[in-house]
């Protein structure tokens, strides 16, 4: 098993606007919805899926094969952050803010969303 830095780990979060008006754009949108959830994303927020990567060149790959999934109508941005980076997310639930850990490896993912830290996440999905 080779080491997982905190800042070699690469999260995408994927953030999306898309039209639900006719019954061809909300099949258009759940379809996006659903392909993200197949490439192993996490639904953070409705329109906010998140992935931990291994690498900035395994992010790269996702970023190719969701470009290719885009819907042709919407705004779909990719925010791409290291895991390092990530551990210094400010969170609030129910009005009051959670406690954070300074340390990502140990910190949930996504804060009482998930109880699988970001590395451990990442050494189940790349051995």
């Amino acid at each position: 098993m080779r080491h997982l830095s905190g800042y070699r780990i690469v999260w995408l979060m994927v953030l999306f606007d898309l039209p639900v008006m006719t019954p061809e754009e909300r099949r258009a949108a759940n379809g996006f919805r659903n392909y993200l959830l197949d490439e192993g994303f996490q639904m953070a927020q409705f329109s906010v899926y998140l992935r931990c990567t291994p690498s900035k060149e395994a992010a790269s790959a996702y970023v190719r094969r969701i470009e290719s999934a885009v819907p042709s109508d919407g705004k779909v941005d990719i925010l791409q952050f290291t895991d390092r980076q990530y551990e210094n997310i400010i969170c609030f639930r129910e009005g009051a803010r959670c406690r954070t850990t300074k340390t990502s490896a140990t910190a949930p993912f996504l804060t009482g969303f998930v109880s699988v830290s970001a590395k451990k996440m990442a050494q189940k999905a790349f051995p």
